[in-house]
């Protein structure tokens, strides 16, 4: 798809609802069980291809049913019925504009610099970047408070930014520096801020989401038990395509459902789990079918499309402020990079590739901005300015900063660290001889 045509009319495809919904592709389980009827339509969106209608017995029976909770009404319905009521056909104001795309170039300018200094030996170990997928952390993340939390995965550095975290402070955590914003302990895959309420940053897929969870918990049980009224804080929980099938999503899902918890599930379906293609990995690739099996709505959304993700991000997000319970969030986006840098990417398509690169999130939010006069080039391009001298500047920070000295290794390791790995001295326990004897005194 064109980027011209990026942002024409908001389509958004949707759960299950009495009304009828919308899917992609890869039907092909519905003769084993499948209430839904489907009926073929187009879209320009690359896996979107059928429409699910429930028939009428399908409707008698849901709705006959007492222990059923009630209808999950999609994201995407309340939105529609938003836009009708609006005033004017831009989705998003000028100052909104101009937040967005700072957001979105800061993450690609901070990404590519990441590669620039990663080999040039100033980073180690696994890198992994977000290109292309700009407009899934800025079109939610950027629609929060500072008080709500995220919760990410190994594909990080861009939440963090999003989030608030100077790229500095990014910066120096991937050089392995002490101004990082994990003291140069975390390293790519493991931002954490307490200050921007960053929980992390985690390396092996699937285990943030218990944590995310834990973290919208926490937020219902400080306002229902605790009778703290302010707090309506909210949780993100990022993960790929590849974690929805492993056994901690679902027992999430079943568990936020049950009780409610103010998260939004956000799925990042870059299609592709390392070099393993999603239609192959998974017996339904369409993820967001998954939240309405739970009792939760589940969207699809144009993860290329900022502003269609904006629209989907506000609504599943102000459900779970007012106490409405989770959504399922399936933003179908691509990465422009390979797995890490370390891959050399050669199991994709080119043709795949070529038809994402040409639907760049970027390049598509400037051209709505420009032709419906919410910004100049010259606007866009002083932005762009800007963010190349805060990357620069992050870089010159993160480079002059110090190592980490030897005794930091094992700080937050332990609950006590003075008691056991480090003594009073600075010095580690185990260098003492009487503490491998199991004479020491701790």
């Amino acid at each position: 798809m064109a980027s011209a045509s990026a942002f024409s009319a908001t389509k958004f495809t949707q759960p299950f609802s009495l009304n009828g919904t919308t899917s992609r592709s890869h039907e092909k389980h519905q003769s084993f069980f499948d209430p839904l009827r489907t009926a073929p339509s187009s879209s320009s969106f690359l896996g979107s291809t059928r429409k699910l209608r429930l028939s009428s017995a399908s409707k008698s029976k849901l709705l006959a049913n007492p222990n059923r909770r009630s209808a999950v009404v999609a994201v995407s319905d309340v939105v529609k019925e938003k836009k009708v009521k609006s005033t004017t056909n831009l989705l998003i104001t000028k100052e909104e504009g101009l937040e967005v795309y700072e957001d979105m170039i800061l993450g690609r300018a901070f990404e590519d610099m990441c590669a620039q200094m990663y080999y040039r030996g100033k980073m180690f170990g696994f890198v992994h970047l977000y290109n292309g997928q700009e407009a899934v952390s800025t079109g939610f993340i950027k629609l929060l408070k500072r008080e709500d939390s995220v919760v990410s995965t190994y594909r990080d550095h861009v939440h963090a930014l999003s989030k608030g975290v100077p790229a500095r402070a990014v910066m120096s955590e991937l050089f392995g520096k002490t101004t990082g914003c994990c003291r140069g302990q975390g390293g790519s895959m493991h931002m954490f801020s307490k200050e921007h309420n960053l929980i992390g940053g985690f390396a092996f897929i699937g285990e943030g989401i218990p944590v995310a969870t834990g973290a919208a918990f926490s937020s219902k049980y400080r306002r229902e038990v605790l009778k703290e009224a302010d707090c309506d804080h909210v949780t993100l929980a990022f993960f790929g395509d590849g974690t929805c099938n492993n056994g901690q999503f679902f027992e999430c899902l079943n568990m936020a459902a049950l009780w409610k918890l103010p998260i939004v599930f956000v799925v990042e379906n870059n299609l592709w789990a390392i070099g393993m293609s999603h239609v192959r990995a998974t017996s339904d690739p369409e993820i967001w079918k998954k939240g309405p099996a739970f009792g939760m709505p589940g969207v699809h959304v144009d993860g290329m499309d900022v502003l269609k993700v904006r629209e989907v991000a506000k609504e599943a997000i102000g459900r779970a402020r007012r106490g409405e319970g989770p959504t399922l969030v399936e933003c179908e986006t691509y990465r422009f990079r390979g797995h890490s840098l370390a891959d050399p990417d050669e199991l994709r398509d080119p043709a795949e590739k070529a038809h994402y690169a040409a639907r760049d999130p970027i390049t598509a939010l400037k051209k709505y901005m420009i032709e419906n006069s919410l910004a100049s080039e010259a606007e866009l391009k002083a932005i762009e300015k800007k963010i190349d001298e805060v990357v620069e500047e992050a870089v010159e920070f993160a480079d002059e900063s110090p190592h980490p000295s030897r005794s930091q290794l094992l700080e937050n390791v332990f609950a006590d660290p003075k008691g056991f790995g480090i003594g009073p001295d600075g010095r580690y326990r185990c260098e003492d001889p009487k503490f491998t004897e199991g004479t020491a005194r701790v």
